[in-house]
């Protein structure tokens, strides 16, 4: 039989794919999950995949990876789409479909396979990360080719062949969960009118629960990347585990937004990415200290174009590795320590220092200096200013103004 390996999580979409990839096509089903920080929703998919009748199952620790290859160069580059999504699931995705590929040609594999739907995004980003990496490979998009049509469909499919999917009525959401963050869709969501429910955190709290006295934290970064949490070293998957927790337990970083999905349509979803969120407040105050005007002003720029890349799925492109490349140099001074104050939601710098600080006491006091000039800074108005003054007496001779 023809091997396919299917990116696999357990959940009900995947579960089905594995016995209707065998009767419908003819596939020898290998599953691959891969371990992004989804802690305790591991433990069971062992067994529930064979069950469901993969021929074997690959469960992939992809963590430290995942912060180091994905989460840490799109955090240097401080893309955010569309100035809210710190793009959670858009840069797991690739991580994801590379694996699948490397597991494919490890088995012997024609094809690979996900159980992305033909409305969202991800189904971009699986595939684009295939054409690139081996366009030699079948991609098989079951939501696509298939006539189940809801998850009511699904749920009889499932039934059909006795395989277990349990239903959680209290939390009727599709998520996605990851070492980054946390995201929440349909259900009551759909309708951008109505405000989260209470419950709906897993996290962290809303930011009304949170403790009432702040918190203070203090980030470590070098060549703008995190390495220490309140003086102490700690490895990537723990720095972000412990911000996590801090985060949560302050309500930060919840998102509700409706964003733009690249396939055309607008969607609504509630994310969770509380240290993140942290990492990402901390960066950009160092940044602030230690990049000059020019240089900060034009990466706001890169920026946008490279947070469109991530959330298009476009990780394996020549683009965004010349980003990283110009980038990167930005880095090189990024260095230092940034304390932030934690209380109900926010996430505010209270403090930073750095060796390769511009801030400069002796010109930006308010009080008296022997180095900064004054009267330099009419000539310059004088200059500066000129376009502007030619423009108004070409207007006022031509009878544009009086």
């Amino acid at each position: 039989m023809k091997k396919i390996v299917l990116a696999y999580s357990g959940g009900l979409d995947t579960s089905i794919i594995i016995p209707w990839l065998k009767e419908n096509l003819g596939y020898e089903v290998i599953a691959m999950a891969a371990d992004l920080g989804q802690g305790e929703e591991l433990e069971p998919l062992n067994e529930k995949a064979l069950q469901s009748g993969a021929a074997k199952l690959y469960i992939e620790d992809l963590r430290e990876e995942f912060i180091t290859d994905f989460v840490y160069p799109t955090l240097k580059a401080g893309a955010v789409y569309e100035g809210k999504y710190l793009l959670g699931t858009s840069f797991a995705r690739p991580l994801i479909a590379k694996r699948l590929v490397e597991i494919a040609h490890q088995e012997g594999a024609v094809a690979v396979a996900h159980g992305a739907t033909g409305k969202g995004n991800d189904q971009v980003r699986f595939e684009l990360t295939v054409m690139a990496l081996d366009p030699s490979l079948q991609v098989v998009a079951p939501w696509r080719l298939w006539d189940i049509a809801s998850r009511e469909d699904a749920y009889e499919y499932a039934e059909a062949r006795g395989i277990p999917i349990p239903v959680a009525k209290d939390r009727p959401y599709s998520m996605d969960r990851n070492l980054w963050h946390l995201s929440h869709e349909g259900a009551d969501l759909e309708d951008p009118a109505n405000e989260p429910l209470q419950n709906l955190y897993l996290l962290g709290v809303a930011p009304e629960q949170a403790p009432e006295r702040a918190e203070y934290v203090e980030l470590g970064f070098a060549k703008g990347i995190p390495v220490t949490l309140n003086g102490q070293t700690l490895e990537p998957v723990e720095l972000l585990e412990t911000l996590n927790a801090l985060g949560g337990k302050h309500g930060i970083g919840i998102v509700d937004m409706v964003e733009n999905r690249l396939v055309g349509m607008k969607s609504r979803g509630v994310y969770e990415t509380p240290g993140g969120t942290i990492l990402y407040a901390a960066h950009e105050a160092l940044e602030q200290l230690t990049l000059d005007r020019m240089t900060l002003h034009y990466k706001q720029q890169i920026a946008l174009k490279y947070a469109d890349l991530v959330y298009e799925g476009i990780w394996y492109a020549p683009l965004r590795e010349a980003l990283d490349a110009f980038v990167d140099v930005t880095q090189q001074n990024v260095t230092g320590a940034v304390r932030l104050k934690l209380y109900k939601g926010n996430c505010t710098p209270a403090g930073m220092t750095s060796p390769y600080s511009l801030y400069n006491q002796e010109f930006a006091t308010f009080g008296k200096d022997g180095v900064y000039h004054q009267q330099d800074a009419e000539g310059f108005i004088h200059l500066f200013g000129l376009p502007l003054k030619v423009r108004a007496l070409m207007e006022k001779k031509a009878g544009l103004r009086k």
